[in-house]
């Protein structure tokens, strides 16, 4: 049973609305001066503290009695299954229903230019980056002023949401599934007059068969696209070439290949910034410079750069957002500094991701040495099907350090990531690894070992065990013990 919303405002209740679309959509339904409620199982932030800060209320656990009185539309969770005890009384007592992509398009997106960021990587900062450009460029033209909805919090809005009277709106498009009831990717609802497709890899192997699958998905996403619309597509993937070539719109290709119409040239690092030539059909158009590092940083700017000027604003605008760019909460987020230890948040879920955020923290710290503490939390990362991948992406630290597999009792032992095996082979290829539970015997283990002007990266989707807290508060006992020692 669906319901769409309408008015009068309504009760609506999310069930699972920690996740961070989730959380946002909340933010965006108040706005709309409907009475929002939500429930979940683990609550932690940031989407926690956006919640309490909008003052919706969040009960812990899931229960039937969630329910009462019943809320006039729920909107199911993409984590939730059928046995969860509150889509269990939704369907016992025909409460109205729908997913978190159809509520977006249904309420939200009519009527306005979809401009859709997609891609198995670097869609988050592209995203944050492509509306900050807008928001950038609406001083001078307020008819820019865009909505979006970011699959995390962007720094310089400080949220991970807005919601403009405006026609531009700005969304991730996420490849996961949508809900129990409905398997296709949320991507498919968003129907985008303008598209940015970043990479295409296998990724999701608890929803993905395999990569062709993946590919699949991304050319329905691709069709979608009208004639008049606009897709930009990295030049340095076969996969994304393959999604491409039967697309019925202009497709502009992106990155560092001689043919690309958006090109960029002379990339440097310098400073923790990142520069870089961004020429366009062959010729100079803007001089770029950011404030992360990265190759993978610079071509998300480049994407979100491209599409922006298709849409028509103006070099200068884009150059200038672009260099106030502040990142993404949880993308090379650097949570302490203590005793002059860096600790450095990322959402790595991949080993990809992975890869690029230590090339990126290498360019940044080149002469740190470099510590990665990583929880395989996230669905393909707790599945053996990257592990070769995963291990030469963990070489290129100095220390490498690997919890237990997330809920490892979830996955089949046959395709299950056994950790064991990965520092196995890191220490046969001469790269100091080592295994330990969770997050409190890594802090012990770890902590007394690391010195001033190291660097640790601590790689999870999740909260890792309060590991974020747990280090800088255990360094800064250290210090102070040392203090104290050195005084005597």
């Amino acid at each position: 049973m669906r319901s769409e919303i309408g008015t009068p405002k309504k009760h609506i209740h999310l069930i699972g609305i920690c996740g961070t679309a989730m959380a946002s959509l909340a933010g965006m339904l108040q706005l709309l001066g409907h009475r929002v409620t939500g429930s979940d199982g683990v609550v932690y932030p940031p989407m926690s503290e956006l919640l309490a800060e909008l003052g919706i209320p969040v009960l812990q656990p899931y229960a039937a009695g969630n329910l009462e009185p019943h809320p006039d539309l729920v909107i199911v969770g993409n984590a939730l299954s059928r046995g969860n005890a509150e889509v269990e009384h939704v369907l016992d007592e025909r409460i109205p229903f729908t997913s978190l992509a159809a509520c977006i398009h249904n309420q939200f997106l009519e009527g306005r230019d979809s401009l859709v960021v997609a891609g198995t990587h670097g869609k988050t900062t592209t995203t944050s980056m492509l509306a900050w450009i807008y928001e950038f460029a609406s001083r001078s033209r307020p008819e820019l002023a865009p909505s979006f909805l970011i699959g995390g919090v962007a720094e310089n809005f400080h949220t991970s949401f807005q919601l403009r009277p405006t026609r531009p709106f700005v969304i991730e498009g996420d490849e996961y599934d949508t809900a129990f009831f409905d398997k296709g990717p949320k991507f498919m609802h968003y129907f985008p007059d303008a598209l940015i497709l970043t990479h295409v890899e296998f990724d999701h192997a608890d929803i993905y068969r395999d990569l062709e699958a993946v590919k699949i998905a991304f050319k329905r996403l691709v069709n979608l696209v009208p004639r008049r619309g606009c897709i930009l597509a990295y030049d340095n993937s076969d996969n994304v070439t393959e999604c491409v070539s039967r697309a019925l719109c202009p497709v502009e290709r992106y990155g560092f290949q001689p043919g690309s119409m958006w090109r960029l040239a002379n990339l440097r690092h310098a400073g923790g910034r990142t520069h870089w030539n961004l020429l366009r059909s062959g010729e100079p158009w803007a001089e770029l410079s950011l404030g992360m590092a990265g190759e993978h940083n610079a071509l998300n700017a480049t994407a979100a750069a491209a599409l922006a000027a298709g849409q028509g604003i103006d070099a200068a605008s884009i150059s200038q957002a672009l260099a106030t760019f502040e990142s993404v909460k949880r993308r090379l987020e650097v949570r302490a500094v203590v005793n002059g230890i860096t600790i450095i948040d990322d959402f790595a879920h991949h080993p990809t991701a992975i890869r690029e955020t230590l090339k990126a923290l290498r360019a940044s710290y080149p002469d740190s040495k470099l510590w990665v503490l990583l929880e395989p939390r996230s669905n393909t990362l707790r599945r053996n099907v990257f592990e070769r991948e995963l291990v030469e992406s963990l070489m290129l630290a100095d220390e490498i350090v690997l919890a237990q597999v997330f809920k490892q009792e979830s996955i089949p032992a046959a395709e299950r990531l056994h950790p064991e095996a990965v520092v196995q082979r890191l220490i046969e290829s001469g790269h100091p690894a080592e295994l330990h539970a969770d997050a409190e015997t890594i802090v012990d283990a770890v902590a007394p070992r690391m010195k001033a002007g190291d660097v640790v990266a601590i790689l999870s989707n999740g909260g890792f065990g309060g590991i974020y807290e747990k280090l800088p508060q255990r360094l800064g006992i250290l210090a102070g013990k040392q203090r104290r020692a050195g005084c005597c």
